[in-house]
């Protein structure tokens, strides 16, 4: 905010709320400069004492949106002015329908082994040893354990870079979880041999 300005932004210093996780939403710009920022927070109310006093006071753990109007001014984002309370979805809007990629079945076949020995070493932090020349992919958190790549589907394609859907089970936290990654594939020549081995990969299918 910019120097000087009131903290409170409107409050009048009374009743209490807990801040209990904050996260960023959707920007819109209004103006070639200007914006306004949706702000989402996960709030706690007052205590049963504030209920009596104020019938409308909120006790429970609720989200809030927050529009925050700011602006651009040499490389730095400025609060312009009082934010606005705002109410949020409960829940996402329909997916459209999104393409599918269609399967290579003997490309899915032939480089099924890769793909698990990447996960293998992935989850083991040694992923020097299975990825492209050249290529760095940096090992998952500690106490992530594969226990299977529940799937692995390559997209058609041609040429010397390819890609493909893989579903993964982990095992972490005394918990299974199945986790689904995009993977690219380059193939690697030698003097006397050919082999894929994996160049990137990110979670998400798209």
């Amino acid at each position: 905010m910019p120097s000087g300005t009131d903290a409170a932004l409107g409050w009048d210093g009374h009743g209490r709320q807990e801040v209990l996780a904050v996260q960023a939403g959707v920007v819109t710009v209004t103006t070639r400069d200007q914006a306004r920022v949706r702000v989402e927070a996960l709030l706690r109310g007052g205590s049963e004492d504030d209920k009596k006093k104020d019938p409308k006071a909120v006790t429970s753990d609720h989200w809030v949106g927050l529009d925050v109007p700011v602006v651009a001014i040499r490389g730095r984002i400025v609060v312009t002015g009082q934010p606005g309370i705002v109410g949020i979805l409960a829940t996402a809007p329909g997916l459209p329908d999104l393409p599918a990629a269609e399967a290579d079945q003997d490309f899915t076949a032939a480089t099924q082994g890769t793909v698990e020995k990447f996960f293998r070493a992935y989850a083991a932090g040694e992923t020097d040893t299975v990825t492209a020349p050249g290529k760095t992919i940096p090992p998952l958190p500690a106490g992530m354990a594969l226990k299977s790549v529940s799937s692995w589907s390559a997209d058609q394609g041609s040429g010397d870079h390819r890609t493909g859907t893989a579903r993964i089970t982990w095992e972490t936290a005394g918990g299974v979880v199945e986790q689904t990654y995009r993977v690219e594939l380059t193939r690697v020549s030698s003097a006397d041999a050919q082999r894929w081995q994996v160049s990137d990969v990110h979670g998400g299918t798209a």
